[in-house]
């Protein structure tokens, strides 16, 4: 089967999207980070905030190598960064009138919400990769670089976030979740990780 040819434009929309996801990205982990209860959970989030700064400037190189504008602005980017900041009020209007645990689940949401959207980025421009063409060896290095951090971040949030609304129902919760006892990276491997729960409990 012929690969068939990307969109050039929309590539190039793809990378303003992803860079100004993990500008995003930043704002809501240290949010998040002020916002959690969990010993555990605030080092987890602590690491990630790390992680999405490096993931910040590998996205930076990226735009240096191919001569683009990383302040470039499109009508997508904007619609991102509105987002990104929404989140980060989300936490800030839960810590101001919640208690801390109800605020601590609603940050959890929001790193969840926020890694859909990076992890998706990462995967599409992984998709990039794989059709070639002259931007392929400079993504595929940053992808490489990226993607596996992007898996580890959004199944092990989601199982904290679970695990949290557990909790907060008054029932039994496994934490740590168990996507982080397993070291989950995949999506089968977070369900597995999820149907295997009630063993640990």
């Amino acid at each position: 089967m012929a690969r068939s040819r990307t969109s050039s434009d929309q590539v190039h929309e793809l990378l303003l999207q992803a860079l100004e996801t993990e500008r995003g990205g930043i704002q809501v982990y240290t949010a998040a980070v002020e916002a959690a209860v969990n010993e555990d959970l605030k080092k987890e989030w602590q690491e990630y905030l790390e992680e999405t700064r490096t993931h910040e400037q590998v996205l930076t190189r990226v735009f240096e190598q191919l001569g683009m504008d990383t302040e470039e602005q499109s009508p997508g980017r904007a619609i991102v960064a509105h987002h990104g900041k929404s989140l980060v009020k989300a936490i800030e209007m839960a810590m101001a009138q919640a208690d801390p645990a109800a605020a601590e689940l609603v940050a959890a949401e929001c790193v969840v919400l926020a890694e859909t959207k990076d992890h998706q980025n990462w995967e599409l421009i992984g998709r990039v990769v794989e059709q070639g063409g002259k931007h392929a060896k400079v993504l595929k290095a940053a992808y490489d670089a990226v993607e596996e951090d992007e898996d580890h971040h959004l199944y092990h949030t989601m199982g904290w976030c679970r695990e949290l609304w557990i909790q907060s129902l008054g029932m039994p919760a496994v934490l740590p979740p168990p996507e982080e006892v397993r070291n989950v990276e995949t999506a089968i491997g977070a369900s597995r990780a999820e149907q295997a729960r009630d063993t640990m409990l």
